[in-house]
C-alpha cells in the first residue's frame, strides 16, 4: 500500500482555489468579449461572410485545432503528458489579464 492518501495541506488547497478562480474569471471574460455588442463573434462572422476566403479560414482553423489536439495527446492515451496542462496555464493567464482589467478599469 502506498501513502498517497494523505490530505492536501492548506497552501496547496488555496493554490488550487486560486487556479480555479483564474480559470473561471478567464472564461467569464472571454464570454463577455464574445457576446457583447460588436464583440468578437460579430466581428468574426462579419469577416467570414465579407471575405471570399472566409470559409477557407474556417477549415484551416478546424485543422489547426485538430493538430493541436493530436500534439497534446499522448500516444497510448493513458499516460499523463505535460503538454496537456498547457490549456490550463493559458486560461490562467487569460484570467489574470481579465482580473487586471477588472481591478484597474472596473470592467472586463
Amino acid at each position: 500500500m502506498s501513502d498517497d492518501k494523505r490530505p492536501d495541506n492548506l497552501l496547496s488547497t488555496l493554490a488550487a482555489i486560486g487556479r480555479i478562480g483564474l480559470v473561471l474569471i478567464g472564461l467569464t471574460g472571454i464570454a463577455v468579449e464574445i457576446f457583447r455588442d460588436d464583440g468578437w463573434l460579430k466581428q468574426l462572422l462579419g469577416k467570414i461572410f465579407d471575405s471570399s476566403m472566409g470559409f477557407m479560414y474556417v477549415g484551416v482553423g478546424i485543422a489547426v485545432i485538430y493538430f493541436l489536439n493530436r500534439w497534446m495527446a499522448t500516444a497510448d492515451g493513458k499516460a499523463s503528458s505535460g503538454k496537456g496542462d498547457l490549456p490550463l496555464y493559458i486560461m490562467m493567464a487569460i484570467g489574470a489579464f481579465f482580473l487586471y482589467n477588472l481591478i484597474t478599469t472596473g470592467s472586463f
